[in-house]
């Protein structure tokens, strides 16, 4: 298998794209503050990382804005302190704000010369327009949780994006997914049997961040630890 087998690249956004990371620990400092927390950041996120996919299992067709905002109530609840209807409201407004890893924009402009480019994201509609002029290219095609219906990892996500994909005469063979969550993309990309790039913008890190720790045997065909080494092995 070689990167040149491919004529369509799928990404995922938030963690892969975007550094949702360091957007969530900004967004979340006025409720660490009131709180009082004193954990580092790994804990802040694993502590997102649980609430964020059991709400979203709970309530797969919750738009994403509100979803995130129902988290940062209950942060405020596992952390002690009363919840406030604003700051909820304004966390979930924050998805806009997340900043792209320095190589995003150079990488996505140079992979459009070879690839049709494609989003497959966790979020709503609204949310990724307010994120899509930092990614600096236009997409053939966004694909969004509000879409489908539910989040990933429900594979019905990446069932989606194969159907459509197909109405434009793609083969599932000639679509790469890339990601850098195990847990939300690679594990629901070995069930289908679509090909994955893992970019693990984590790499040197402990622990999983925002994500939820992958299941046991998670494959990927790829491994790169910034898009633009797959950037640069590609062209």
């Amino acid at each position: 298998m070689k990167l040149s087998d491919f004529k369509v690249l799928s990404f995922d956004c938030y963690g892969t794209l975007i550094d949702w990371e360091s957007g969530i620990l900004t967004a979340l400092r006025p409720l660490v503050r009131r709180a009082g927390i004193t954990l580092n950041g790994e804990a802040i996120l694993a502590a997102f990382a649980s609430l964020e996919s059991e709400q979203q299992a709970a309530t797969p067709d919750m738009r994403y804005a509100a979803l995130l905002s129902l988290v940062h109530a209950r942060l405020a609840g596992v952390w002690g302190v009363p919840d406030d209807a604003a700051e909820n409201e304004r966390f979930g407004a924050s998805i806009g704000d997340w900043p792209a890893f320095s190589d995003t924009v150079t990488a996505l402009n140079a992979l459009r010369e070879r690839y049709r480019l494609v989003i497959l994201s966790n979020v709503d509609r609204v949310s990724f327009r307010a994120t899509n002029h930092r990614l600096g290219v236009t997409f053939d095609a966004i694909y969004t949780a509000q879409d489908v219906g539910a989040y990933k990892p429900d594979s019905r996500n990446f069932r989606y994006l194969i159907d459509r994909l197909a109405e434009d005469g793609f083969q599932k063979s000639d679509v790469l997914h890339v990601a850098q969550s195990l847990f939300h993309d690679h594990a629901p990309a070995n069930e289908i049997g679509l090909a994955s790039a893992w970019i693990d913008r984590r790499h040197g890190a402990n622990g999983w961040g925002a994500t939820a720790p992958p299941p046991q045997g998670v494959r990927y065909d790829f491994c790169f630890n910034s898009l633009a080494e797959l950037a640069e092995a590609a062209l």
